[in-house]
């Protein structure tokens, strides 16, 4: 039995989406001269709505990247999508100087993101949606406002369970009068 649990996770590890964002390198002057190691920013997700990120140092190159994917497993979250395919809702966050806006979108328009976004929505198994990012183009600013964006994205259920109410009387309300009950397949 306990063999088995070992090999549920070993498959649960290999679909798991990793996408590598940035390779920089470090040189930092100490004493006896330079000491140059790698810096990694890698993006993991499932492509089912569960995504994370995190960077790392090595002396070589796929060390950082093995060091950086293990950190961003462990730093995994869930976000809440609508039908499977995009955000429930329009957001934007501001880490730094970055500024990103995230826009759903309807089925058939894509994936309209560039850079390091557009990473972390094939990881995260987003196929429609439309994104902006605005001020810095640093790696690191981009990833962590869009990871802050995706963090304010919730849930109806959610939202019913904060308010005390029930899941229908929130639904209702939100689409009352457009003729669809707003439930994610």
């Amino acid at each position: 039995m306990a063999k088995e649990i070992v090999d549920n996770k070993k498959e649960v590890q290999e679909q798991l989406i990793e996408k590598l964002i940035s390779v920089r390198r470090v040189t930092k002057v100490v004493k006896g001269g330079k000491n140059m190691r790698f810096s990694a920013l890698v993006v993991v997700g499932d492509g089912k709505g569960r995504v994370g990120y995190a960077s790392a140092k090595a002396r070589e190159v796929p060390d950082a990247v093995k060091k950086a994917s293990e950190k961003a497993k462990r730093s995994m979250m869930r976000v809440s999508l609508m039908d499977g395919r995009t955000i429930r809702c329009d957001v934007n966050a501001k880490i730094g100087a970055g500024h990103v806006f995230l826009r759903t979108a309807g089925a058939g328009t894509g994936v309209i993101a560039g850079g390091p976004m557009r990473s972390i929505f094939d990881a995260l198994g987003v196929k429609d949606i439309v994104s902006k990012s605005v001020g810095s183009r640093t790696y690191h600013n981009v990833v962590r406002a869009t990871f802050e964006a995706l963090k304010m994205t919730v849930s109806p259920k959610h939202i019913a369970a904060k308010l005390g109410k029930k899941f229908n009387d929130i639904v209702e309300r939100r689409y009352a009068g457009k003729g669809n009950t707003g439930e994610s397949k």
